[in-house]
């Protein structure tokens, strides 16, 4: 059976208190497709606003800290984060990745942390231009999967995000055949690592993912649903990626 699909929003460091209007329209759509799990991760500073003013979406933090609280200058921990109404946290996102040099194994204690502090983790792995061009996206996102995602936690608060880095924000996305074959992989290394438990976690792709295009990588066997970062910034453009997730297969 396939996995209930999720489609969330990274906002990344984008908006200030006026934005919040956007979750009006955003949470409708959690009445108008009942069958899709709608997630938003704002900015730190607006978690607390939007749990209280849309109840119905899922809030989230957009990372967290490995430790439960220290000399930590600037970090927010899983337990501020639960208590300011977030429910998931993402950890790993390649520009946490690039631009703080996180590793693989920095990732999986954020995992461990916000998961211990009652978050679903939502991973994220994915692959350069460079390793792509080489052949090696598949190896280096499996070891990817196998060095950040946890091994001895409940699978059901976990989430895996594929988001090809040379995808994000740029306007390309892989072909239909490089998404299921990088989807096919990841899930593989799930089920090894957490037995028939393994084909519940939700994998999801973000990339560059649009209204235009999100029916077609929505439709992909393995594809849970979307991280979406630009588009979700607006609910004129998140809806219709929303819409595209409740659509049959077939």
């Amino acid at each position: 059976m396939a996995n209930r699909k999720l489609i969330a929003g990274n906002w990344k460091m984008n908006g200030e208190l006026s934005a919040l209007a956007e979750l009006d329209a955003i949470g409708a759509a959690v009445d108008d497709y009942p069958e899709v799990d709608i997630a938003v991760a704002p900015p730190f500073t607006l978690i607390a606003a939007a749990a209280l003013r849309s109840p119905d979406l899922i809030i989230g933090g957009q990372d967290c800290h490995a430790n439960v609280a220290g000399a930590h200058t600037g970090c927010v921990s899983a337990t501020m984060l639960k208590e300011s109404g977030a429910r998931f946290a993402i950890v790993g996102h390649s520009e946490r990745r690039a631009d703080h040099h996180e590793s693989d194994a920095d990732v999986r204690a954020k995992a461990n942390a916000a998961i211990a502090g009652g978050l679903t983790a939502i991973v994220c792995v994915g692959e350069s231009e460079d390793q792509r061009d080489a052949g090696d996206a598949v190896a280096v996102v499996e070891a990817q999967v196998e060095g950040s995602v946890p091994a001895d936690v409940d699978p059901a608060m976990l989430v895996v995000a594929y988001e090809p880095i040379w995808a994000v924000g740029t306007g390309r996305t892989p072909s239909v055949a490089e998404v299921g074959e990088m989807h096919a992989a990841i899930r593989a290394r799930l089920v090894a690592t957490f037995g028939e438990a393994g084909q519940g976690v939700r994998i999801l792709y973000g990339g560059s993912v649009k209204p235009s295009n999100a029916a077609t990588l929505l439709h992909i066997p393995d594809v849970d649903g979307a991280l979406v970062g630009g588009a979700s910034l607006k609910a004129a453009d998140f809806v219709p990626i929303i819409a595209a997730a409740a659509q049959p297969v077939g």
